[in-house]
């Protein structure tokens, strides 16, 4: 219990808030002035592209936050019944923590405003993990199922529209910039690790929890509604 309280208070981050935020922009080259440049000329987003960045950033974060304090709710009630998913719910945990602190940064970086339904998501996320643990090892299992269903799918919807954007920087002959490139690795990787949260959970009985498609729709519509809301406040 001590390793997760230390790592409770690493993730308790700042909440960060910008008065006048950045427009984003990103590096490309074109290849005829690659020879003539010694470094990549800098193009501004269109501002569709700055939008749907600037929704994915903090939607991201404030989907980060809600997953730490899921787990941080649930872990006490679950390894009391049952000591052997300590490591489990432990790892799972400090992934969470890891990407939220990842988008934090990544928030103060592009000096993106946090969702103003911050303090709703804490209150809501703390109550679906604590509920869902006190209900049995499967309901909190089947709440992370559900959970990453739907994060897994909005990251895939992610990597899927930025690289729509490197093909066609690519057809119009502009180089990719790394710190494009870095962000779609970055999101290929949190997808990864989220799925890989699903497939812990289905490998924990998340399929036994009662009323098992009840409790997982109920989520899973929470989790779209919490989605298009912070996409756009």
């Amino acid at each position: 219990m001590a390793a997760l309280a230390a790592s409770r208070r690493r993730c308790r981050l700042p909440l960060y808030d910008f008065l006048a935020p950045r427009p984003a922009r990103i590096w490309v080259r074109t290849a005829a002035s690659a020879s003539a440049q010694s470094e990549p000329a800098s193009l501004p987003l269109t501002e569709e592209q700055r939008h749907f960045l600037d929704s994915a950033l903090r939607v991201n974060q404030a989907g980060e936050l809600a997953a730490v304090l899921i787990y941080q709710a649930q872990t006490p009630p679950v390894i009391r019944s049952h000591p052997h998913l300590r490591p489990l719910m432990q790892h799972m945990h400090d992934q969470e923590a890891g990407h939220f602190r990842l988008f934090n940064d990544l928030l103060a970086k592009h000096r993106v405003r946090p969702t103003v339904m911050y303090p709703v998501w804490r209150l809501a996320a703390t109550a679906l993990g604590w509920g869902t643990a006190l209900m049995g090892r499967e309901a909190a299992m089947a709440c992370t199922e559900a959970v990453e269903t739907e994060i897994g799918t909005h990251y895939n919807d992610q990597v899927r529209e930025l690289l729509a954007w490197l093909r066609a920087m690519e057809a119009r002959g502009e180089r990719i910039g790394p710190e494009l490139a870095d962000l779609v690795a970055t999101l290929r990787r949190i997808r990864d690790e989220e799925l890989e949260h699903l497939d812990h959970a289905l490998g924990n009985d998340s399929k036994h929890a009662r009323p098992h498609e009840l409790l997982t729709s109920v989520i899973r519509g929470g989790c779209r509604a919490a989605i298009r809301i912070s996409e756009r406040i």
